[in-house]
């Protein structure tokens, strides 16, 4: 004898009332959508391999069925910022294949952390009990130093940028601006993320054309700060990745 529709392997029915006293289950879980936040690091990351490629951490506690799509503020679509597909070799140091030297890495750590303190008064007077940003500026300048290691500096970036992660406009830009300066010391292409969060973060203070102007202004403050060790490279990297950091280089 034939079996009803409802138990067929693999099939769904909106409704089996008149074959079984309750449904079966279906054949596979619905699946979930699991929207997590993602740092602008991990954006750059995820855009890169694909959404299902996120921090360990959460691939491990995720169901099997779950979909993973991370989010960043109201828009939901990941697209790579601040650093390009294809790494910069001239950001790579030397040991690791590149051309870049221990002492230009210094040197764009430190225009970095001008970039990003010279902002930090935007967080701090929103979040004035809220160290982390300001550790973050100090954590990268005491590794330019020699005093602490790469992944010291690294983890107090990670830090900073949580601490942006609650915040709006100015003080969240302020926030990841000295987080992307702090991750200087792992990957020399974020200089130019710690630059371009805190141009944000001043043209997030006056909305509209005025704002557009103050973000110049800072724009070639931070022009003025570069030393002429690496003014040339990091003027080219803003040419070249001005699109995706927002166009805050046209200065």
């Amino acid at each position: 004898m034939e079996q009803p529709p409802s138990k067929r392997a693999g099939r769904r029915f909106e409704s089996c009332r008149g074959y079984w006293p309750r449904c079966p289950a279906p054949a596979r879980p619905v699946t979930k959508v699991l929207r997590i936040p993602a740092s602008p690091c991990q954006r750059s990351v995820l855009a890169r391999n694909g959404a299902s490629r996120i921090p360990g951490a959460v691939q491990r506690a995720r169901a099997p069925w779950t979909k993973v799509v991370p989010w960043a503020d109201e828009n939901p679509i990941v697209r790579p910022m601040i650093l390009p597909k294809e790494r910069d070799p001239r950001f790579i140091t030397v040991r690791r294949g590149g051309t870049l030297e221990d002492s230009d890495h210094w040197l764009l750590a430190l225009w970095a952390a001008a970039c990003a303190e010279h902002v930090l008064k935007l967080f701090e007077s929103v979040q004035p009990s809220d160290p982390r940003p300001r550790e973050a500026i100090e954590q990268i300048r005491a590794w330019a130093r020699g005093e602490i290691t790469m992944s010291q500096s690294r983890a107090a970036g990670g830090h900073a940028m949580a601490a942006a992660r609650e915040l709006r406009g100015a003080a969240r830009h302020a926030a990841y601006a000295a987080g992307q300066a702090a991750v200087v010391a792992h990957v020399a292409a974020h200089e130019l993320g710690a630059a371009a969060y805190a141009i944000k973060a001043v043209r997030a203070v006056t909305p509209g054309l005025e704002g557009k102007s103050v973000g110049r202004l800072e724009c070639r403050w931070q022009r003025d700060q570069l030393p002429d060790a690496i003014r040339e490279l990091v003027l080219d990297d803003q040419r070249l990745r001005n699109e995706i950091c927002w166009s805050v280089f046209d200065c």
